[in-house]
């Protein structure tokens, strides 16, 4: 059994290969590396202490994606490939949509010629948009806010067609929180080819000294301490609901929508904080104006994959800031030494 991870290379995806060789999954990566590095999945491969199929390859190369059908008996699909930053979707918009709608059009064509109908897709919490209450559950309004948000959500509704055109797909839609931390090994992490789009990656290079301080958007949010409230979820939890979302999906047929989250929300001075006292490395910051579109509070209601799925986060705060410092500190430029 093959299990092909599209975007295998990247922060989630590595994490999650990971945990597919250690669950004893065959798998096959397909990555362009624009977004990644092909050290990652080097070390992914040192630390199961087995090898993989790897190919540098665009989803957007049809010859290239069904070589990869044709050379491999492949079982079930994870989707992560495609293009993430919410701030970037704003300036080329048409690139993100060409980009992640188009590459799963094709993925999803050459699924259907080689009879592979199982996939879980990585999706996001940003189909949610600016959620009128906390908890989010997954029957929560879908009004995405950027153009990243909407890729998601139109993904989401090609995956819901095809499986209305044909019963015999089997599909499971994720949408991720905020995954932060790292492999506890310190080995991979998450390492951003530019300017930090999230938080963590941004507190880390201060904590290593390539950043003066972190901004802090807004002081003025209705929470306990007047910045924003997120549900923060580390990345090998996550990696780990991909894994009982593959055991679903290749027992069963029908389509399904999984929140992958804690269900606890923490500000941003709670995360600081929180780095500050799990790595004694002192963290400086400044309060700047909001951004648009920021929300007092975000976090999930997680019942549905406990339930169904089985799963739940297993480790806290601490463990996340643990494991993003100690991932940090032993990779001072990331991949790039």
């Amino acid at each position: 059994m093959s299990i092909l991870v599209t975007g295998g290379a990247g922060y989630i995806g590595s994490h999650t290969c990971l945990e597919l060789i250690s669950a004893g999954y065959e798998i096959v990566v397909i990555d362009n590396l624009c977004n990644s590095k092909l050290e990652s999945l080097k070390r992914v491969s040192e630390l199961a202490k087995k090898d993989f199929k790897f190919y540098n390859g665009d989803l957007l190369d049809e010859k290239t994606v069904e070589k990869v059908f044709f050379e491999n008996n492949i079982d079930a699909v994870i989707h992560f490939a495609g293009l993430k930053a919410v701030n970037e979707s704003i300036t080329i918009p048409l690139q993100y949509y060409h980009n992640n709608i188009t590459g799963t059009l094709i993925l999803c064509q050459i699924m259907q010629k080689y009879n592979v109908k199982n996939v879980i897709f990585s999706s996001s919490a940003n189909v949610y948009g600016i959620p009128k209450n906390a908890p989010v559950t997954e029957e929560s309004p879908l009004k995405p806010t950027n153009p990243y948000g909407r890729t998601k959500l139109i993904i989401e509704g090609i995956l819901s067609d095809l499986y209305i055109s044909d019963h015999n797909w089997s599909i499971s839609l994720l949408r991720y929180f905020n995954p932060i931390g790292a492999h506890e090994s310190g080995k991979i992490g998450e390492d951003p080819n530019t300017n930090p789009n999230n938080l963590m990656p941004y507190i880390n290079q201060v904590a290593i000294g390539k950043r003066e301080k972190v901004n802090v958007f807004g002081k003025d949010y209705n929470t306990h301490d007047g910045t924003g409230i997120r549900d923060y979820i580390h990345v090998v939890d996550l990696a780990k609901g991909h894994l009982k979302a593959l055991e679903r999906v290749l027992q069963t047929t029908g389509i399904d929508v999984f929140n992958l989250g804690t269900g606890v929300g923490y500000s941003v001075i709670d995360l600081i904080k929180s780095y500050e006292n799990i790595t004694s490395q002192k963290i400086p910051y400044i309060f700047t104006e909001r951004r648009a579109g920021d929300i007092d509070r975000c976090y999930a209601d997680v019942t549905k994959a406990k339930e169904i799925l089985g799963w739940q986060a297993t480790k806290n705060l601490s463990d996340m800031c643990y494991d993003s410092w100690n991932w940090q500190k032993n990779n001072h430029n990331g991949y790039t030494e």
